[in-house]
């Protein structure tokens, strides 16, 4: 309902998209918007900013559940695990809203603990927020904080599918927590591994448009300016729909094609792939 029903609307990228003379009363103009986006000169600077904020998120965000997923694994204590499961699971059932409210209260030069923490030590205190070269670590850092638990979970489901004997075996072979986890746990759970790193990239370009959007501003749109945000301006204050919907479908086209040739990568180098 949600998905598939809206996709009719791509149409409109190729008309000159009027409210009141609705789809089937709007003209035809073919690629005119994907030719004026292209154009623009602000559209190679959006798109480096989408695909760095989302290889940064891929980069250190991928890796961050299965991490966790591995030391919760090697907890013994029960009750110590289901708690440190439920406080990494927590951050992800905060809106976006809430979570850059916590952030703007956190890096406040005024009040945020982290300048008083600073001013503490000699230091000036920074407006991190004001600052365009801080903004996607500030990103990227909140994004893990927000997902790593949550990511976890399918991880640790894969954990529970290794056949406990291959732990026996590893062990009176003689081999260390580390290597039993270097040369049994991480290989079973490869699969699992390679089938998300593969979905992760298709979801590259798609940087959460609530967080960007509140925590960003004129100061920092050299590199916090993304597709998302772009599109909202264009797209919705500025009312060219037929422009914003162009640049959405562009980019959706961009990510098809990383899944498509991640997958066929995946194929040929191993036996794990989507399709």
């Amino acid at each position: 309902m949600f998905r598939y029903v809206p996709m009719f609307g791509i149409v409109v990228s190729f008309m000159d998209y009027n409210v009141f003379k609705g789809i089937t009363g709007s003209p035809w103009v073919g690629l005119k918007y994907y030719k004026l986006f292209l154009d623009n000169r602000d559209a190679l600077v959006i798109i480096k900013n989408t695909i760095l904020l989302g290889a940064f998120k891929l980069l250190f965000g991928f890796p961050a559940p299965i991490i966790l997923a591995l030391l919760m694994n090697e907890l013994r204590s029960s009750i110590y695990k289901r708690f440190v499961q439920t406080v990494s699971y927590l951050p992800h059932f905060l809106s976006g809203v809430v979570v850059s409210s916590m952030i703007v209260l956190m890096l406040s030069p005024s009040t945020g603990w982290i300048n008083h923490a600073l001013q503490a030590m000699g230091l000036p205190a920074i407006n991190f927020l004001q600052k365009a070269e801080w903004f996607r670590t500030i990103y990227v850092s909140s994004e893990i904080w927000q997902q790593v638990g949550w990511g976890s979970i399918l991880f640790l489901a894969a954990l529970t599918t290794i056949d406990p004997q291959l732990y026996e075996a590893a062990k009176m072979d003689g081999a260390s927590r580390w290597k039993q986890t270097w040369n049994v746990t991480l290989p079973g759970i490869a699969p699992t591994i390679v089938i998300m790193f593969i979905l992760q990239i298709g979801h590259v370009l798609e940087i959460g448009f609530e967080k960007v959007f509140l925590l960003s501003n004129p100061a920092t749109y050299d590199t916090s300016d993304v597709i998302s945000t772009y599109v909202y301006r264009v797209g919705v204050l500025q009312g060219s729909f037929s422009y914003a919907t162009a640049i959405d479908l562009f980019m959706g086209v961009i990510g098809f094609l990383l899944v498509y040739t991640s997958n066929q990568i995946s194929r040929r180098l191993g036996e794990t792939s989507l399709w």
